[in-house]
């Protein structure tokens, strides 16, 4: 057993818990992920830090790394930045899911014609979660071509994990404005907030005061790396752990700069107690996505 996954297990043997349910990791088919690790091979120059990608493995081997590090459950993250692209990420995601049983069945949507109709396809095919990157899509998701797709997942009750906040670098329909409209729509849609919502930490707290369907998975927030671009603001403390029902495990596994147990060390160092850690890395996302135990 590696360093990683005896740090893991020794985690998760203190909260005890069965394992971890980490919402927000990535796969996706190899010629789509070599082109984000592109992309995040040549961000340095963006962010003026430098983003080593530790787990640059093939699938099987990230696969069999998650299930080495007690991942009970995680999801297929992934994302079109172009019309035409969504339904045959689909299409590999399902079969992907059908050959990976611990992966929760992923899918995504595009602003286009087609997209409410692939969507039901989707959600009647079985995806359990879904994922829109309005940084990379370069999209406003209050374009009236996706208000048939939010309404459905509303009404269904499948979260959707949207990357909306403005790390690492903005985009055009980036920030809290986008998405406050949105849910002043659709305020019933269960909507994960990617990374926190960083770094417009307090805006994305305030959408879940309001908003009870409204949950922010802790991808990459509170690490060493992150903490470099605008930490989370230690005066929000109080309410991250008034919120601890609706904050979610993720990692951005493998697209990650440190080892995996890092993100489980920043959120212990908080301080906010096991039971807010229990709650965070396993029984928040096993209730939301009705995992046994």
């Amino acid at each position: 057993m590696s360093a990683t996954a005896e740090a893991v297990r020794a985690f998760r043997e203190r909260l005890g818990v069965p394992g971890l349910v980490d919402v927000h990791t990535h796969f996706m088919p190899e010629r789509v992920l070599a082109k984000v690790w592109d992309y995040f091979d040549a961000v340095g120059p963006l962010t003026g830090v430098e983003w080593p990608i530790t787990y640059r493995y093939e699938e099987e081997r990230r696969v069999a790394l998650l299930r080495e590090f007690g991942v009970r459950a995680f999801t297929a993250m992934l994302y079109p930045h172009k019309p035409a692209m969504a339904a045959w990420l689909n299409a590999w995601s399902a079969e992907f899911a059908a050959r990976t049983p611990d992966c929760l069945h992923t899918a995504t949507f595009f602003p286009e014609e087609g997209a409410p109709a692939y969507v039901r396809r989707a959600v009647e095919g079985g995806a359990r979660v879904f994922k829109a990157h309005l940084q990379v899509g370069g999209y406003d998701p209050n374009d009236e071509r996706l208000d048939p797709v939010w309404g459905l997942l509303a009404e269904t009750g499948t979260p959707v994990v949207v990357h909306c906040g403005s790390g690492p670098v903005p985009g055009k329909h980036t920030g809290p404005g986008p998405v406050s409209r949105l849910l002043a729509r659709h305020p019933r849609l269960p909507l994960v907030v990617a990374h926190m919502g960083m770094p417009e930490y307090a805006d994305f707290l305030d959408l879940a005061e309001r908003y009870p369907e409204v949950r922010l998975d802790t991808t990459m927030a509170f690490t060493d790396f992150a903490e470099r671009f605008g930490g989370f603001p230690p005066k929000e403390l109080g309410r991250l752990a008034d919120l601890g029902e609706r904050i979610l495990l993720g990692t951005d596994f493998p697209n990650i700069p440190y080892p995996y147990e890092h993100q489980l060390a920043a959120l212990e160092r908080l301080g906010l107690g096991d039971g807010w850690l229990r709650a965070v890395c396993h029984d928040n996302g096993a209730r939301l996505f009705g995992l046994p135990g």
